[in-house]
Order: structure tokens, then C-alpha cells, then sequence
């Protein structure tokens, strides 16, 4: 890393939209991909870049996101590298984080200290590869005092996002915080440029602006307010995420899994053939807790019997700990430590760690909690009205099954 960067991470989001799964943890910290959670992309994007000094702003829930970084990022403090976890301190106040902007300036203090030349603000809780020795080329090159990473969304989805307008050199000429009618992209029709939320600065730039935030009466945020107030008059660029290429791999992925459908599918696009997010690039790591399990095994295949009592799984993620001992796996997920019983079946879901799904169970489109037990013979996925009665059942009728939950036996 040719400059000194340091990288804070805003990872205090309540993540309402996907409760029942954050209903005793931060949005960060739910498990996406088997043995990942959300928080490790953003974090693997930093250390892969060569960004090794990084504050990880927490709040809501934070217990879980907490232990789990604590665990598997131990970076090397004897060469200046770390990942600190900054808990809301009230610095400023008696106040929670009233806004993205007001989260950096309660922990102003870190830029101080710390005197980096960049502080790349990014989000804690979206999936994507990004190498950012890229994004702070473009904002050298460009002499910008800000650069604000972006990409195209549909303009039917973009009322979710900052839109952006820009000239011919990159600069940013307009800027509308979640509108109701995106403008769409000059010869892109049906298409808007939305901020992603991963914000560059120089870093005595951002907190002279940060400051004066401070005094104003304002949301005390970076889409609705710092970047609109500095970009008529400050150098503020937009990095084109969609040009952003990591090693071995041909196109740039973003997923915004703010909702448990979003969250459903982009699980499930992991399981495909051949992923637009690769999960098995060697050169790009993705780093995560190291579980210590066994690995996956899969028993049984027998040919007697209706049906035959066979441990299978396709187009499928098994990983560690877990044991298929006699059923069947088809596009599902499974976090370590699962075990699926004979005659079982579990089709189109997300397990979390350690699930267990009993004999003759049958599981479909659903997202089970971790440490949940299904016991014998149950039916998930297939009475949409009869689950309703038991469990969170979204509006595109995903079954989600809570943390704690006791599934009575079928009758």
C-alpha cells in the first residue's frame, strides 16, 4: 500500500428487515455462506488491498459480531496491523450514532491518533469483492478530496439508494439521498448510479468536515448530508465500482442483503456452477473463523427400500463438521456442525452452524437459526398458512426458523 490508509468499518446497523435472524445480533453478523458471516467480505476486501489498520465501529447487538472478530481477526499488532473493535463510547455526548456521519465523529479521535494521509469509511454490511489499491489510484489521479464508489442498479430499486449524477471526467454534478424518482444514467435507460456507501477521503478534510457537521442541525449523515454539502464545491469523484477487478476473476459483484430475500438469494447464487461470487479464488483469501471440525461426511447408499436410504448432496455447500447420514441435500447451505438423519431432506435452504434435521424431516426454502433441532418427520416449507402459525414466514414465503425455537413432533 503506496499510502497510509486507514479503514473504518461502520458496523452498528440494527438490520430490522432481517429479523427474525437479527433478533440478538447486528446485521454484520449473520452468517452468510456456510462459514462466513456478513462482516469478513468487507474485512477480507481491506486486508486483501494491503489496509491493515482498522477500526470496526460497533453498536446494536454487538455481542456476537464482537466474539466472532475478536476470533478470527487477530491481526499482527507487533507490524501495526489490527482490527480494533470502537463500541458506541457517547465521546460527544449522551447519545447513540444519530447517523453514518455522526459514528465517525464520535470516534474522531481514531483519525487523530492514528494521522493517516486516507480514511476509507466503508459500509459492515453488504457481500462484493473489492481491491482498493484501485479506488485510491483513481482518487490520486483525480486530485479528489473525496470519491464515492458506485453502481448502476435498477431504477425501480434505486429509491433504496444515493443517486449520482456525474460529468464526463468522473465528478460528481448531482447527488439525491434515497429519492422517489431516480434520475436514470445518461445513455443507460432504466438504469440509476447509486453510492454503495464506501466513501474515500483525505483524511484532515474529513474531519474539518466532520466538525462542522457536528454544529450544524442536521441528520449528521454521509448521503444526507456531507457529501451533498461538500460535492458543489469540493473535488468529489465517483469510483466506478463496475471497473474494479480482483486477480483471476472477470466481473465486479455487489449484493445489498439488507432483506431475508435478498439474503436467501444471494446464499443461493453460491451454489450455482459457476457463481458470479466466487467463494473458491485462491487468489483472493477469504478469511473467516478457523473451526477446528472434521471434515464433512456423507454415509449410507443403500439401494433397498422407498425410498433408498442414501447421504447425498448437489449443487450444494456441506462444510465442515457436518454429517449426511443417510439423507438428501439438493441447493441447500450448510453451516459446520449440521447433521441431517437418515431419509431426511433438505432442499433450497440455509442451515446455520450446528442444525440438526431428524429422520423422514422435510426441509424446504427455509433459513434455519443455529442450534436449531427438526425433529422426526416434521414438514418446514410446504403449508406456508401452517407454518405461519410457528414460525416467521416472509412475504415471497421463506420459512425462517428462530434461534431457540422447539419444534413440537409431528403428530
Amino acid at each position: 500500500m503506496h499510502r497510509n490508509v486507514l479503514g473504518m468499518i461502520m458496523a452498528g446497523g440494527q438490520g430490522s428487515r432481517l429479523w427474525p435472524l437479527t433478533a440478538d445480533r447486528a446485521k454484520p453478523a449473520v452468517h452468510f455462506g456456510g462459514k462466513y458471516r456478513i462482516i469478513d467480505f468487507v474485512l477480507n476486501n481491506f486486508v486483501n488491498s494491503g489496509i491493515h489498520k482498522i477500526k470496526l465501529l460497533t453498536q446494536f447487538k454487538s455481542d456476537s459480531l464482537n466474539r466472532h472478530v475478536q476470533t478470527a481477526w487477530s491481526l499482527n499488532r507487533t507490524l501495526d496491523q489490527y482490527v480494533d473493535l470502537v463500541p458506541a463510547q457517547m465521546r460527544t455526548g449522551t447519545e447513540w450514532y444519530r447517523g453514518t456521519a455522526d459514528a465517525i465523529y464520535q470516534n474522531v479521535n481514531c483519525i487523530t491518533d492514528e494521522r493517516p494521509d486516507l480514511v476509507a469509511v466503508f459500509g459492515g454490511d453488504h457481500i462484493y469483492k473489492m481491491d482498493l489499491t484501485q479506488m485510491i489510484d483513481f482518487h490520486m489521479v483525480k486530485g479528489a478530496l473525496c470519491t464515492v464508489s458506485a453502481f448502476p442498479v435498477p431504477v425501480e430499486e434505486a429509491s433504496e439508494f444515493g443517486v449520482i449524477e456525474v460529468d464526463e471526467d468522473g465528478r460528481m454534478v448531482g447527488f439525491e439521498e434515497k429519492p422517489s424518482h431516480p434520475k436514470p444514467m445518461p445513455g443507460r435507460p432504466g438504469w440509476a448510479l447509486c453510492s454503495m456507501g464506501n466513501y474515500l477521503f483525505h483524511s484532515k478534510f474529513l474531519v474539518r468536515e466532520l466538525l462542522s457537521d457536528a454544529q450544524k442541525s442536521s441528520a449528521h449523515d454521509f448521503g444526507k448530508d456531507i457529501i451533498p454539502n461538500i460535492y458543489h464545491t469540493y473535488p468529489v469523484y465517483v469510483y466506478d465500482f463496475t471497473t474494479n477487478r480482483i486477480p483471476g476473476e472477470t466481473a465486479a459483484y455487489w449484493r445489498d442483503v439488507g432483506t431475508l430475500q435478498a439474503l436467501f438469494e444471494a446464499n443461493l447464487d453460491l451454489v450455482k456452477v459457476s457463481p458470479e461470487f466466487n467463494l473458491y479464488n485462491p487468489k483472493w483469501a477469504l478469511r473467516s473463523i478457523n473451526w477446528n471440525a472434521p471434515p464433512a461426511k456423507f454415509v449410507f447408499n443403500e439401494e433397498e427400500g422407498e425410498p433408498p436410504r442414501r447421504g447425498f448432496a448437489h449443487d450444494s455447500i456441506v462444510c465442515d463438521g457436518c454429517i449426511v447420514s443417510g439423507g438428501g441435500v439438493t441447493r441447500s447451505i450448510l453451516a459446520p456442525h449440521c447433521f441431517v438423519h437418515s431419509f431426511a431432506q433438505v432442499e433450497e435452504s440455509i442451515l446455520f452452524p450446528d442444525v440438526e434435521v431428524g429422520r423422514h424431516a422435510m426441509v424446504r426454502r427455509a433459513i434455519v437459526e443455529k442450534g436449531v433441532r427438526i425433529p422426526p418427520g416434521a414438514k418446514i416449507g410446504f403449508d406456508l398458512e401452517k407454518d405461519a402459525e410457528r414460525f416467521h414466514v416472509s412475504e415471497e414465503g421463506i420459512v425462517v426458523i428462530s434461534k431457540g425455537t422447539i419444534i413440537q413432533p409431528e403428530l
